[in-house]
């Protein structure tokens, strides 16, 4: 539920000149947040530069009629194959909805401006490089490990007491760097990618039965990789009704399988990570922490013996509320579920043993 809550909250995102960080600039925007993205370069392409004067404008993103219409055009006519700044993603989409938007959201962009970060509620960590085709979550840790690291330090020394999602991939072991590095509460640093997972576990169910997604209870949790994620078909319902009661063993495993390369699948098509649906997802996240709803959401958390598991992060269901996560909720999952769980946990920590001389 959207309330006015965001009023008086400030939110942050790094990488927002990204597409998954324009978009959720652009969800946030419609709940009434005061958003700030900063960014390390700016990655528009000199022509429009030139054409716009974007230098000028990207210190404070402040359009006139004029230059807002020029950018309209130059989005819808010449179709760039560049990835727009947050200036062309969130102001643009903002002036389309302005006749029916009913909140009043302020939306600003720096480079390299960590000042302006300052006494923020909630940082969102997207900064880092897209997943390419064929390239896994896991490839990107080289590279993301040491942005996401050197962002979230600055980013704390302005705002020591926010509540960090970390976005950037590979998730699980970009939030466990950011939980080893940083001397903050566990229940402050939450990857996001369960969410995302989940709700593309209910729309293959909503096609496979034809019922509406918000009639559908069901949840991913382990890894946020292809090959990490278990989606709990065993406890899935469809209306209070078990999802195996309702589909064949095959189409459960049909589902199940569909659900894992859901988002390879979109950057085979796209050519680069999903950012629509991302975007949605870490939005509902904030907006968990802000109105402090209490929802169950699957979140990679740091885990201290739950689930048989310690030391890592990993997608695990939990209470979200205004401090963060609140508690980890064991769900009664069956025995091949828990094993695939557990083989989640050893390849997360594989992929975590990369972190050695970084933490």
């Amino acid at each position: 539920m959207i309330t006015n809550t965001f009023k008086n909250k400030k939110i942050i995102i790094t990488g927002h000149t990204g597409f998954k960080g324009s978009w959720l600039a652009v969800w946030l925007n419609y709940l009434g947040a005061k958003v700030v993205g900063i960014s390390r370069d700016i990655p528009t392409s000199p022509s429009l530069f030139e054409e716009l004067s974007l230098s000028k404008m990207l210190k404070n993103y402040q359009f006139d009629i004029v230059e807002l219409e020029k950018l309209k055009k130059t989005i819808h006519e010449e179709k760039p194959d560049y990835i727009f700044h947050l200036a062309a993603q969130a102001i643009v989409s903002k002036s389309y909805v302005d006749p029916v938007d009913t909140f009043k959201s302020n939306v600003i962009g720096v480079t390299n401006d960590y000042p302006s970060t300052s006494n923020s509620d909630v940082v969102v960590i997207t900064s880092g490089i897209p997943r390419k085709p064929g390239m896994t979550r896991e490839e990107l840790i080289g590279i993301n490990a040491g942005i996401v690291k050197s962002v979230s330090e600055n980013l704390l020394k302005y705002s020591p007491e926010a509540i960090i999602i970390v976005v950037s991939n590979p998730m699980d072991t970009m939030t466990y760097l950011v939980n080893k590095s940083f001397d903050i509460p566990k229940n402050r640093v939450i990857g996001m990618g369960g969410i995302l997972d989940s709700s593309r576990f209910k729309t293959y169910i909503s096609l496979e039965t034809n019922f509406s997604q918000h009639d559908i209870d069901a949840m991913v949790i382990g890894g946020h990789g292809d090959t990490t994620m278990i989606p709990l078909t065993s406890i899935s319902k469809c209306k209070n009704k078990l999802l195996s009661e309702i589909v064949s063993k095959d189409i459960l495993e049909k589902i199940s399988s569909d659900t894992m390369v859901g988002g390879a699948t979109l950057t085979k098509l796209l050519g680069t990570s999903a950012w629509y649906a991302p975007g949605a997802s870490v939005s509902y996240l904030v907006n968990a922490i802000i109105n402090d709803t209490k929802e169950m959401l699957p979140c990679s958390v740091y885990l201290e013996g739950e689930y048989n598991a310690e030391d890592l992060c990993i997608g695990v269901p939990v209470i979200i509320g205004k401090n963060g996560f609140e508690k980890v909720v064991n769900l009664d999952i069956n025995k091949n579920e828990m094993e695939m769980f557990e083989n989640s946990v050893k390849a997360v920590k594989q992929t975590n043993l990369a972190l050695d001389g970084l933490i």
